[in-house]
C-alpha cells in the first residue's frame, strides 16, 4: 500500500470520532491478509534435512598439526594452549574446564 507522507497526519483520536464500525473492519481484514512474498526455493535450500546424502559434497579444511606449547586434554581430549591447563593427573594433562 502507498504511502502519501504530504497528507496530513490524523491522530487515533480523529480515527476513533470519524470512522464508522465497518470501515474499521475492513481496515482491519485489510491489516490481516497482507502478501508475504517468500520465495519457497530459497527457504527449502536454506534447510539441511537430517540423514540427507551428503556423499556429492566434499569439505576442504585445513588442519594444523599441534604446537609445542599446546596439550590435548585427557578428558574431553581437545587441545588447548598450556595457559589453558588445569592440572597433570596420572601422567594425563587436564584443562581448566575439566578440573
Amino acid at each position: 500500500m502507498a504511502t502519501d507522507y504530504d497528507a496530513p497526519r490524523r491522530t487515533n483520536d480523529d480515527d476513533l470520532a470519524t470512522d464508522s464500525l465497518e470501515e474499521l473492519k475492513a481496515r482491519r481484514n485489510e491489516a490481516s491478509t497482507a502478501d508475504v512474498d517468500v520465495d519457497e526455493t530459497d527457504t527449502a535450500e536454506s534447510f539441511e534435512l537430517p540423514g540427507a546424502d551428503l556423499s556429492g559434497e566434499e569439505l576442504s579444511v585445513r588442519v594444523v598439526p599441534k604446537q609445542d606449547d599446546e596439550f590435548t586434554c585427557g578428558s574431553c581430549f581437545l587441545v588447548y594452549h598450556r595457559n589453558r591447563l588445569g592440572e597433570e593427573r596420572g601422567g594425563q594433562l587436564i584443562c581448566v574446564d575439566c578440573v
